[in-house]
This record gives C-alpha cells, structure tokens and sequence, in this order.
C-alpha cells in the first residue's frame, strides 16, 4: 500500500496529458490575460481573478459604448496535441449568459474557432466537439473547413451578447477528452 501511494503520488505531480488548465485554490492567473473593446475605443471591462473556491473567476461588464461590446479571457501556451482527442470539456460555473469558447492551432493566427455555450447559473459540465467549432474573424464566419488542427496553442472565453451586462463566468477545469 505504501508502494502505491508514493506511486500515486509521483504522477499526480504532473499534469494530466488532456489538462489544459486546472483552477485550485491559490491558482495563479499569470499567462491569461484580458482583451476588451477598449483596444478599438469602447468601453467594457473585464477582470479575472481565482476565488477562494478555487475557480477562475472572469467578470465585469460589457457596453457598446462607442461601438464596444465584448470582453474576453485569454490563455496562451506551448502547443498542446489534440491527436486522439475528440472533445473540449468545460467544468463552468455562470451566470446564465452566453460565452463564446474560442481555439487557436498557433498563437499567432488571426482567426479563431469558435463554439457559443449559454449557462445555467449551476454548475455544469459542458463537453463540446473539436470538429463544431467554426473559423471566425472579427465576427464573420470564414469559408474554410472547421478546426481540424494537430495542437492547441491558445484558448478564449469571450462573452458579446450586443447588449449592455454584467457577467460572471466561473471556470474550474479545462480539458480534452
């Protein structure tokens, strides 16, 4: 038995080869980011912080003010293999509004692939297939096949209803599956 436990022990030191992120208590928010309108005048702000919980807590507001409206979250990190993967699952909390979960194969790509889940206001597990989300470029759709990509390099939530709102959206985990 403890044999086993130090075993155990040894591989939960790392993560899991389909985590891409985990919330604990004491998480740190260093490598994610917020991107609002303000970048082209508008107004809306966004914060993201890690709550006592241990979720990741993305909140604030969002206007169209000025030809504003969205507010996002972003994560960027070294490429993560999809191959062998069919799903990104999503263990939220929110507040039900509509979010928007975006992909990138690479950081640097302009475009991203794009999934809208609403929530519930209760926690909820929420499983999307990689082959649904679409390409999208600063909100049109493009004429190119969805993701099909090898990797993962950077991953979003934003939220853009076209209308004026507070939010809260409550992220545990992030994985593939």
């Amino acid at each position: 038995m403890f044999y086993t436990l130090i075993l155990f022990t040894f591989m939960n030191m790392f993560q899991s080869p389909n985590e891409i992120f985990k919330f604990e208590s004491g998480s740190s928010t260093k490598g994610w980011k917020i991107v609002d309108d303000r970048v082209m005048g508008g107004k809306s702000k966004g914060n993201f912080s890690v709550n006592s919980d241990g979720f990741g807590v993305f909140e604030g507001y969002v206007t169209t003010e000025n030809n504003g409206g969205f507010s996002s979250l972003r994560y960027n990190f070294d490429g993560i293999k999809t191959s062998g993967f069919e799903f990104i699952v999503l263990k939220i909390k929110g507040d039900g509004k509509s979010y928007q979960f975006r992909l990138n194969n690479i950081d640097s790509q302009r475009h991203s692939y794009i999934y809208t889940f609403t929530t519930n206001g209760l926690d909820q597990e929420i499983s999307i297939p990689l082959k649904d989300f679409y390409p999208s470029f600063r909100g049109f759709r493009l004429n190119i096949p969805n993701f099909d990509a090898d990797q993962i390099e950077q991953i979003a939530f934003l939220i853009g209803n076209k209308t004026k709102e507070l939010f809260s959206l409550k992220i545990k985990s992030i994985t593939l599956k």
